[in-house]
């Protein structure tokens, strides 16, 4: 009889969890995609046939260039040390150093796609938004990106991002690019 109920004490214990209120789950059965389930209290096959990840929809999420917010908890949030003077240096269209900091908000728009169409959804953003920002800021002169074109760059950043991020089908939708200092 104890083992009868251990067992299923166990069965309850890994059938059931908790969604978030601003978070799917992502069901796979073995390891397949099954399934996305809305918040509040579900089931599952338990003893690890179907599992469920977590993933905030409604949540805005972003990541910062050049600097960083201390105590993060999303390591793709900030820079890695070493690579936070390296991303903001960037050549402007008359071949002028510039020193461009700035930060981009996004939310995850399809949580399947997030988690299975690319490999490292949030590495890669970094590598797209580091990508289109030197385009975008080496088409201009020096005075344009620390003046008068300051927002004309921050909204061909955005459709430029949004364009490559839909392409590669991240799962993902750029809300916002900011820029911060410019040097």
């Amino acid at each position: 009889g104890i083992v009868a109920l251990v067992l299923a004490v166990l069965f309850v214990w890994t059938a059931l969890y908790t969604v978030p209120s601003d978070s799917v789950a992502v069901v796979q059965r073995f390891g397949k995609y099954l399934k996305v389930v809305p918040p509040g209290l579900n089931w599952k096959l338990p003893m690890g046939v179907d599992t469920a990840i977590i993933v905030p929809v409604k949540r805005q999420l972003k990541q910062e260039f050049g600097f960083g917010t201390p105590g993060a908890s999303d390591n793709y949030q900030s820079p890695h040390p070493r690579d936070a003077q390296r991303e903001t240096q960037m050549v402007t269209g008359d071949l002028n150093a510039a020193l461009v900091e700035w930060v981009i908000q996004y939310r995850i728009a399809d949580p399947a796609k997030f988690l299975f169409e690319v490999r490292e959804p949030r590495e890669t953003l970094r590598y797209v938004s580091e990508s289109v920002m030197r385009e975008v800021v080496g088409d201009r002169t020096v005075d344009e990106v620390i003046t008068i074109g300051r927002q004309e760059i921050e909204n061909e950043a955005l459709v430029k991002m949004q364009e490559l991020a839909t392409k590669y089908e991240m799962g993902i939708s750029i809300d916002q690019v900011q820029l911060k200092n410019i040097n």
